[in-house]
């Protein structure tokens, strides 16, 4: 019974029933004036209850499910099929960067099963274009690089924010706007980028003005015996997800299974961006990781390298965890994922983000769990 209701009973004398005096219908009357009696009040708290269990409840049976997903033990030979990449920041191409540095990255690499490079060379402008300027350096990285390191390719990092969720940004609605990426993407192969590697955000599931784009690339980059690669959102890990989060947040994050699997067979590499994760433990993060490894598998062709990105980088906020989010819950994660859904996966590896927040103990816990 709510707390605002009182109950008022009358005593029974031995002449039959009693009538209320005048004192007890007056503290009455003062008492339901003080705690009226509201049925709507009483409905409104039983639907506010009903909504945080709605939300709740599956909240709390998902990361349950994570949580399992990171029990058991990987298959054995789910390491590094030497098909691995990494993130470099800009002061690679824009001179602040030397000789003796690039030197230091060949060795650094050169025991690790890294085969890519995708240094970043933008950002695209608004419009498509992409101004010279940006990579005054390129080809003395890419032809000392190759000096010291034959068997690393170097691909041009290219990103640019959309407007899909703001009024300013790149529109890829636009045809013309479609064109410059394209021609931008043939100016940075003609300064000898061995392939382009795009990251616009966010990038909204279902968008098919960006397959149209991808199409036009992958055009571009078989004519110039070339890579083409992109940075993958996550997938919804229930399905629908991306719908309901953009109904709630703004912000639909994910993309489904099924247009992840239309990017996939548009490109030859793959990254999945699988960090900024709002996983508040290692295990709940360690099992998406494994739950995202095994949603991207099912859907990326055998010919097309799939990435599943590790956080090389260290920050506070909400949507990561630094605590949570470590290399050592990323690549057992991984190595879940790829030992239940294809553990023989020949084209397959892990993308380091970023070079310039790495720590030494980021590249230890690679080596060591995922090198082998």
């Amino acid at each position: 019974m709510d707390r605002t209701e009182s109950t008022h009973r009358e005593q029974p004398d031995a002449e039959g029933p009693a009538t209320p005096t005048h004192e007890s219908a007056a503290a009455e009357a003062q008492d339901n004036t003080k705690n009226p009696s509201h049925p709507w009040r009483r409905r409104l708290k039983r639907t506010a209850l009903t909504l945080v269990l709605a939300l709740l409840l599956p909240t709390l049976a998902a990361e349950i499910a994570l949580r399992v997903n990171y029990t058991g033990d990987p298959a054995e030979g789910t390491y590094s099929r030497t098909k691995d990449a990494i993130w470099l920041g800009h002061a690679w191409l824009d001179g602040r960067k030397t000789t003796t540095d690039v030197t230091a990255l060949a060795h650094r690499l050169e025991s690790t099963g890294i085969r890519d490079l995708y240094v970043h060379a933008g950002p695209l402008e608004h419009d498509g274009t992409l101004p010279k300027s940006a990579y005054p350096k390129a080809r003395w990285l890419i032809t000392t690089l190759h000096r010291q390191a034959p068997r690393l390719r170097v691909q041009a990092w290219l990103g640019d924010v959309l407007a899909t969720e703001s009024p300013t940004g790149m529109r890829l609605d636009r045809p013309e706007t479609r064109a410059a990426v394209v021609a931008s993407t043939r100016q940075i192969l003609a300064a000898g980028f061995e392939g382009a590697h795009f990251d616009l955000e966010p990038l909204h599931s279902g968008d098919r003005n960006y397959l149209t784009l991808l199409d036009s690339l992958r055009s571009v980059t078989r004519a110039h015996h070339a890579q083409l690669s992109v940075a993958a959102h996550q997938i919804d890990p229930l399905p629908g997800f991306h719908s309901f989060w953009g109904t709630v947040a703004g912000h639909p994050k994910w993309w489904s299974q099924r247009f992840f699997g239309q990017v996939a067979r548009r490109v030859d590499q793959i990254a999945v961006m699988s960090y900024d994760t709002m996983q508040p433990l290692q295990s709940l993060y360690g099992g998406y990781v494994a739950q995202q490894t095994s949603l991207a598998l099912e859907v990326t062709p055998k010919s097309t390298d799939l990435l599943m990105g590790l956080p090389f980088y260290h920050e506070n906020r909400f949507g990561h965890w630094n605590h949570a989010e470590t290399v050592p819950a990323a690549v057992r994660g991984v190595r879940l994922g790829l030992s239940r859904t294809d553990a023989d996966r020949a084209n397959f590896g892990v993308a380091l983000y970023v070079d310039f927040a790495a720590t030494e103990a980021d590249w230890q816990a690679y080596e060591k769990d995922w090198v082998h």
